[in-house]
This record gives C-alpha cells, sequence and structure tokens, in this order.
C-alpha cells in the first residue's frame, strides 16, 4: 500500500467551501480501483487545518488519481482556500497488511 497524508492549512472563511470541496472529491475518489481509503480530518483545535488520508494500492496510483477530472476540479477549486501551499509525506503500511484494506 502506498500512503500519502496531505496537510492542509485553510483560510478561517474558506472552511465550509473547503470541507463541501474535499468530500465531493472524496466521495469520487474511493470509487477509483486503485483507492484503498480516502478521509478527511479536521483538527479539533484548530479548524483550518486538514489532513487527508490518502491509501493508494500501489505507488502508480496517485499520479492516476491526480489525471481524474474530480481531483482537477478540486485542485482548482481550493487553490485560492488555502492559508499557504498544503504539503504531504509519504508513507508504507506496517499494519494492517495489504488484505486487510478490503
Amino acid at each position: 500500500m502506498f500512503i500519502v497524508h496531505v496537510f492542509v492549512h485553510v483560510k478561517y472563511d474558506k472552511v465550509e467551501a473547503f470541507k463541501a470541496a474535499s468530500a465531493e472529491n472524496g466521495r469520487n475518489s474511493i470509487r477509483e480501483p486503485g483507492v484503498a481509503r480516502f478521509d478527511i480530518v479536521q483538527q479539533m483545535d484548530d479548524p483550518t487545518r486538514f489532513v487527508l488520508v490518502e491509501v493508494y494500492r500501489t505507488a502508480e496510483d496517485p499520479a492516476r488519481h491526480k489525471e481524474t477530472a474530480h481531483y482537477r476540479a478540486w485542485r482548482d477549486a481550493v487553490e485560492t482556500m488555502m492559508a499557504e501551499p498544503r504539503t504531504s509525506i509519504k508513507y508504507g503500511n506496517v499494519f494492517p497488511d495489504e488484505k486487510g484494506w478490503d
């Protein structure tokens, strides 16, 4: 599995719009065959901070995800909502193994 945590800091007045756009992207992303999970979490003590937890089946699947219309629509929609550029960290799974994600 190829896991990406995307860290996003959103402008205070754009939080609800970011959540709506990201949820739409998430609903479409989990339909992709290469996506095992696509979670969007909001920091409790700072509601302007989010982490997107994206779990892909292979290292090639994130690139395929970025080619989809729903990802491009999300990327363009949220660009001006961010307080700073988003960052990401890539991980490999330890537990569960690949079968545990199904």
